[in-house]
């Protein structure tokens, strides 16, 4: 088994660094050499490598180093995905007890989709927790939704991928696939009809932020026994009016006109 003791080591490192220059407002090689109990030389590395990713940056003239913007980004990153959470949760509640069926909340994770969000349906027969969850894009109706959504260059890149077939309902065809992404642009949401899980099937629309951007997206789903391709043009109409609600809410004011 490798041995990752110098991997975690330097992890630990890297963040008793960030800590002390968070308290200090700005240090020194040496002064922070000093305090993590390392020779000046490897704080140096370790300063440098972080200033290369933007969490530190270097004073011209006290050559000392101060957090820098690229932790504000990171922690952006965080604080937008807690608002969402919280600012679409009473609309997901409102969902789940107008549809009975389970609603959630999902946003792009590398090249997965993962949920941070559900309320489960007063008809789930049982109530598995989707949040934590990650699945594919091309299989479910968030990740369809977010995939539609993204610049063209972002977009062709992950088609090029293989699309694994989870059930025999999967789209593994990447031109079919881009086709499906445009239709679903032009009409505002996705569905999945037992293309993730055999009996399963799903509608997502998209959260948009402020500034338009799509940031999420919000899907009912429920058995197909239950919730029939006949019934989801109907349900499309409730996720993409909550999807507007919650957008209007982070800020978002042009409305969709189809």
């Amino acid at each position: 088994m490798r041995d990752d003791t110098g991997n975690l080591q330097s992890v630990r490192r890297a963040i008793s660094a960030l800590e002390a220059i968070s308290d200090a407002g700005e240090l020194g090689v040496t002064e922070l050499g000093r305090r993590l109990g390392v020779h000046k030389a490897t704080a140096s590395r370790l300063v440098a490598t972080l200033a290369d990713r933007g969490l530190v940056e270097r004073d011209p003239v006290s050559e000392k180093y101060r957090l820098g913007f690229g932790l504000i980004r990171l922690a952006g990153a965080a604080m937008a995905g807690l608002d969402i959470v919280r600012t679409a949760h009473p609309v997901l509640e409102e969902l789940a007890e107008r549809t009975h069926e389970t609603v959630n909340l999902g946003v792009l994770s590398n090249e997965d989709v993962v949920y941070i969000d559900q309320v489960t349906g007063t008809r789930s027969i049982v109530a598995v927790s989707w949040v934590g969850r990650r699945t594919p894009l091309h299989c479910t109706s968030n990740g369809k939704v977010l995939l539609a959504h993204m610049p063209a260059a972002d977009r062709s890149a992950r088609l090029e991928h293989e699309l694994p077939a989870l059930t025999p309902r999967t789209i593994t065809d990447a031109a079919a696939l881009d086709r499906q992404l445009d239709e679903i642009v032009r009409r505002g949401y996705a569905q999945t009809v037992e293309e993730l899980e055999e009996g399963l099937n799903a509608v997502a629309a998209p959260i948009r932020q402020a500034d338009g951007t799509v940031a999420a997206a919000l899907s009912i789903s429920g058995p197909a026994f239950r919730l029939r391709p006949m019934d989801l043009p109907r349900m499309a109409r409730l996720v993409m009016d909550g999807a507007d609600a919650i957008s209007r809410r982070l800020g978002y004011v042009e409305r969709r006109t189809g």
